[in-house]
């Protein structure tokens, strides 16, 4: 009885790491998942804000070229 008891607790034992092994892969992969997803969200919304920044710099620059131009024209006219 020894002996099989020995067998069944050695098979258990393997199934046990084999099973762990298994699910640390699993996990393991659907963490870079995770990562890379949030990852690719977060270039998203830098690009976004990027773009609308750099819009924002052109508007100010083209209102403040029309400011000088005015006052060019003002300058012009006195």
């Amino acid at each position: 009885m020894g002996y099989v008891l020995r067998v069944r607790f050695a098979a258990f034992f393997a199934g046990t790491a084999v099973a762990s092994a298994g699910g640390l892969y699993l996990l393991r992969k659907d963490y870079q998942n995770a990562h890379h997803s949030m990852s690719q969200q977060m270039n998203d919304v830098y690009e976004s804000l990027n773009g609308r920044i750099s819009e924002l710099e052109r508007l100010k620059e083209v209102e403040r070229l029309k400011e000088v131009d005015a006052a060019k024209h003002v300058e012009a006219t006195e």
